[in-house]
C-alpha cells in the first residue's frame, strides 16, 4: 500500500493539450519531366487558396504547358514562376505526378516533404536509398486514403482510365494495322463487340458503363463476388460476371476483341492472370489494354510502354501498356488531382505542419512510405530489402 501522501494519489492538474499553430509553406510544383507525363499536381484555381492562406508557391517555367494552363494564369493566381528547376526542390512541399527521377531528389536539400505518385514497376531500390540519404517525408497519391477509408486519387483516376481506355481500344480496333478494321459497339444485324474486364473495381466499372454505352457485349472477371455483385448494382442492370478461374477466362478471351486488365493491389504488384498461351489464343487484331500496367499488369505479355510509343503486337495482339493513362486527357485529370491535394496542402499549414497532421489524420499518414527517411510501408520494405519501422512509433518518437 502507498502512503495517503504519496504524490501518486494526491489530485494533479489536467494536462491539455496545446493548440497547434499554423504554418506558412513554401510549396514547389516542377515541370514534370518523365516521358510525356502531361498532367500538373495543382492547377491555378488551387494556387489562389493556397496563397491566400499565407503559402508561398513556386511553379517552374512551363509546368503547365502540357496541361494548357499558362504561367501567366499561374502568376495571377498569386505564384512565383521559376526558370531553375533548383528553385523549384528547395521548397519545404515539392508536389510532383511523377515519381522523382534521380536527378530530381538530388536537387533536394533535405528533411522535406515530399507528394507524388508510386510507379513501382518503375522504380529500383536506389530511389528509395537516395530519399532515405536526404531524411525526406514521402507520401504516395496512390495510398492516401479518405475519411471513409477509400483511395481518393486512385478513384479519381481510375475514373478518367476506365472511361479512356474504351475510347483508346476503339481507336486502335478500328485501325488497319493494329487492329482488325472494326467499329467498337454494334449495329443492327451485326455481331457487337465482345470486351473482357479484368476487375470490378473502379476503372473496370467506368470502362463497362463506356463500352455498355457503346453497344459491346461485356464480360467482367474479378476474384470478389462482392465487387461483382456492387458492379451489377451501381450499373443497374445485368452483366456478365464471374469469378477468375483459367477455364471460363481463357474461353471468354479466345472471342474477345478487346480486354482490359483492370486489377489494383493496394499493397504492391498487381497479380498476373491472364497467361502468355492465353494471350496466343485470342483472335489475331484483337487489343489489350492494360491498365495495371503501373503495377506490373495483370497480362503475363504486358510491357511497359509510353504515350510516344504506346503499342506493340505480340501473337498477333496489340497491347497498349501506358501506365499513365490519364495524361492523355491532361487538362481533365489535372484538375481532377487538384481538388484532392489542395485540401490536403492547406490541412498541413494550418495543423502546423506534416508531423501534426499525421499524428490527427490518419488517411494522410497511411499514404506516408518514407518518414524522415526510415521506411514505413511494408511491402516496399520487404520488395526493395529496405529496414522498415512503424510510422506510428516514429511519429512519436519525432515529436
Amino acid at each position: 500500500m502507498f502512503p495517503a501522501t504519496s504524490v501518486g494519489l494526491m489530485p494533479q492538474e489536467e494536462r491539455l493539450e496545446i493548440p497547434n499553430r499554423a504554418c506558412k509553406l513554401s510549396i514547389g510544383i516542377p515541370k514534370e519531366t518523365a516521358l510525356l507525363e502531361n498532367r500538373i499536381s495543382l492547377v491555378p484555381e488551387a494556387i489562389s487558396l493556397l496563397v491566400n492562406a499565407g503559402h508561398r508557391v513556386i511553379v517552374e517555367n512551363d509546368a503547365g504547358a502540357a496541361a494548357h494552363f499558362t504561367n501567366n494564369q499561374y502568376s495571377e493566381a498569386g505564384a512565383e514562376i521559376a526558370y531553375e528547376t533548383s528553385v523549384v526542390f528547395q521548397a519545404d512541399v515539392v508536389i510532383k505526378v511523377a515519381p522523382a527521377t534521380v536527378a530530381e531528389v538530388e536537387l533536394m536539400k533535405g528533411k522535406q516533404v515530399l507528394l507524388s505518385s508510386l510507379n513501382l514497376a518503375g522504380l529500383s531500390d536506389t530511389y528509395f536509398r537516395q530519399l532515405s540519404a536526404k531524411r525526406i517525408t514521402a507520401l504516395a497519391f496512390e495510398y492516401m486514403k479518405d475519411r471513409d477509408g477509400n483511395y481518393p486519387v486512385i478513384r479519381a483516376m481510375s475514373e478518367i482510365a476506365g472511361n479512356t481506355s474504351i475510347l483508346i481500344a476503339a481507336d486502335y480496333l478500328s485501325h488497319p494495322d493494329y487492329g482488325r478494321g472494326l467499329m467498337f459497339g454494334g449495329l443492327s444485324g451485326i455481331s457487337p463487340t465482345e470486351v473482357v474486364i479484368l476487375g470490378a473495381g473502379t476503372v473496370g466499372e467506368f470502362a463497362t458503363r463506356a463500352a455498355m454505352g457503346m453497344g459491346a457485349l461485356v464480360k467482367v472477371f474479378d476474384n470478389s463476388v462482392y465487387r461483382l455483385r456492387r458492379l451489377q448494382n451501381n450499373l443497374g442492370t445485368r452483366v456478365f460476371t464471374s469469378v477468375i478461374q483459367p477455364k471460363p477466362l481463357a474461353e471468354a478471351l479466345r472471342t474477345a476483341d478487346v480486354a482490359i486488365g483492370a486489377i489494383r493491389s493496394h499493397a504492391g504488384l498487381s497479380p498476373v492472370c491472364v497467361s502468355e498461351n492465353m494471350v496466343q489464343q485470342m483472335r489475331a487484331g484483337a487489343i489489350i489494354i492494360d491498365v495495371s500496367i503501373d503495377q506490373g499488369g495483370c497480362f503475363e505479355t504486358s510491357v511497359i510502354t509510353d504515350h510516344k510509343n504506346p503499342v506493340f503486337e505480340k501473337y498477333g495482339v496489340t497491347h497498349y501498356c501506358v501506365p499513365n493513362i490519364a495524361s492523355k486527357v491532361p487538362r481533365t485529370a489535372s484538375r481532377a488531382l487538384s481538388n484532392l491535394l489542395a485540401p490536403i496542402i492547406l490541412k498541413i499549414g494550418e495543423e502546423g505542419g506534416i508531423n501534426n497532421i499525421l499524428r490527427t489524420d490518419s488517411g494522410v499518414r497511411h499514404g506516408v512510405y518514407l518518414y524522415n527517411g526510415i521506411s514505413t510501408n511494408r511491402y516496399i520494405s520487404e520488395y526493395f530489402h529496405l529496414p522498415h519501422k512503424d510510422i506510428e512509433l516514429l511519429i512519436a518518437a519525432f515529436h
